[in-house]
């Protein structure tokens, strides 16, 4: 038990040493893949080296080999830093070693998911109704949402998809933006779908499904179909227009399903709650916990309106399971099994912001992704190809060539990062806005740093 405690406290010692550097560290890795393996790839040893020797390890082996994520500086990817209350509530969660599957195997696990679901679900501005799942991210909330749409496609076609399987079934059509997330189609091939399955929209100058290309794809599909919207587009932000496509969708019969991955945060926020109008009348919807929340990673939402037919595709029954009637047993829900008790981190991050803390952080991260965008249009050789929306903005620097060299140069300057994106056949800068540690100062960092590297370039040019 000594070396229990010692090692603990090494590892909290080296995490809070990490997080309390993010600032003056550069923002990406400066070791390389070959080092970083020279490092990690050494013989198996025959006798183990004891627990704090085997922590000392690992955290000299990816010295340099980290990216600064939680960083308030890293806008390359829609990706958030876990809150103080989070990552205390998910070390607390490993220590705590519970198998959050059903009631009976961790009472305060399930409680704790019941009641944050029930939060999320009024903070979302979603039907108090709808059954939800706490799974590993929105890649997996898609699978279960869609997995739920499959179910009840089928079965109101009088085919028992969890009984029969697919071969035979009615074909289910999918109808989509061809802005989708990869996520989507992922889903689609893990469920059995196919990608000839989906049948893909040109979206319109303002990056949203045009109701009338909507209504002529879903009078083309004789059969089941599902719906994809978005809740901000990856590259832009763009919301679909709930309020009009929804009921062209619900007119064929077609289920809705909206990726909300970080744009369904929106809905928290007073100021831009209009981007989600119209949004609970879809059927089922996705997003991610580590994103506007500020969870550690592996933590996704799903929420589904028919709960009958969520709870069809994912419950599971045998002799060793002590289901309980009266309790939420989270394993007919999710697609998991054994799983992380996710509610936790979930819970205190809810109580860490409250809902005025989640409103707050959509609008300081919308604003300074606007304040970024903007300040970057006014550089020399610059073009703002997308003014954000919500927190994502589009850049470019003269050409495809520009626009990766300059890019490049940020990341290796270590004060800011920004990756590359392909919009409309062009090379971009996208402009991403996430972290509760952004302030004034990173952002003022991150112009100046972009404004240094087009600078180096023009002297290269010039010479």
């Amino acid at each position: 038990m000594n070396d229990t405690r010692e090692t603990l406290m090494f590892a909290a010692e080296r995490a809070i040493e990490f997080l309390e550097g993010l600032d003056r560290r550069p923002v990406g890795a400066i070791a390389d893949g070959d080092e970083l393996r020279a490092r990690f790839e050494q013989r198996l040893p025959d006798a183990g080296a004891g627990a704090r020797r085997a922590v000392e390890r690992l955290v000299a082996a990816v010295d340099g080999g980290l990216l600064g994520m939680p960083s308030g500086r890293f806008f390359a990817w829609v990706i958030g830093g876990a809150l103080p209350s989070a990552l205390a509530a998910d070390w607390l969660t490993s220590a705590w070693g519970q198998n959050a599957a059903m009631f009976a195997s961790s009472p305060a696990a399930s409680i704790a998911e019941d009641v944050a679901g029930a939060w999320l679900k009024e903070l979302l501005l979603l039907p108090s109704t709808a059954s939800f799942a706490f799974v590993t991210g929105c890649q997996m909330a898609h699978v279960t949402c869609l997995a739920a749409a499959r179910n009840a496609l089928l079965r109101a076609r009088g085919w028992d998809v969890e009984t029969r399987g697919l071969s035979g079934a009615p074909h289910v059509a999918i109808v989509s933006s061809d802005r989708r997330h990869a996520s989507l189609e992922k889903a689609v091939r893990l469920l059995g779908f196919g990608t000839d399955s989906v049948h893909y929209v040109e979206p319109t100058e303002r990056e949203v499904l045009a109701p009338e290309a909507l209504d002529a794809a879903l009078r083309g599909i004789d059969g089941p179909a599902i719906v994809a919207l978005q809740a901000g587009d990856i590259n832009t932000g763009a919301f679909d227009d709930f309020r009009t496509v929804v009921p062209i969708a619900k007119k064929y019969g077609a289920w809705v399903h909206v990726d909300g991955a970080f744009g369904l945060w929106a809905a928290a926020s007073p100021r831009h709650r209009h981007l989600v109008d119209g949004i609970e009348l879809a059927d089922s919807w996705a997003t991610d916990g580590h994103k506007y929340l500020s969870v550690p990673f592996d933590c996704g939402y799903a929420f589904v309106r028919d709960a009958a037919a969520h709870r069809a595709a994912m419950s599971v029954s045998a002799p060793y399971i002590a289901a309980d009637a009266s309790r939420r047993d989270e394993i007919d829900w999710n697609p998991e099994w054994s799983r992380r008790a996710r509610g936790f981190a979930t819970y205190a991050a809810l109580v860490e912001l409250g809902r005025a803390g989640v409103a707050d952080l959509v609008v300081r991260t919308c604003r300074y992704a606007n304040e970024i965008v903007t300040a970057l249009g006014a550089l020399p050789e610059t073009e703002v190809l997308w003014q954000p929306i919500l927190n994502q903005g589009l850049v470019r620097f003269v050409d495809d060539r520009r626009t990766e060299a300059t890019i490049e140069r940020v990341v290796a300057s270590g004060e800011a990062f920004f990756a590359p994106t392909t919009w409309r056949g062009m090379r971009a800068m996208r402009v991403s806005v996430l972290n509760w540690r952004t302030t004034q100062a990173d952002v003022r960092r991150a112009v100046a740093a972009v404004a240094a590297a087009l600078e180096r370039e023009a002297v290269e040019v010039r010479a």
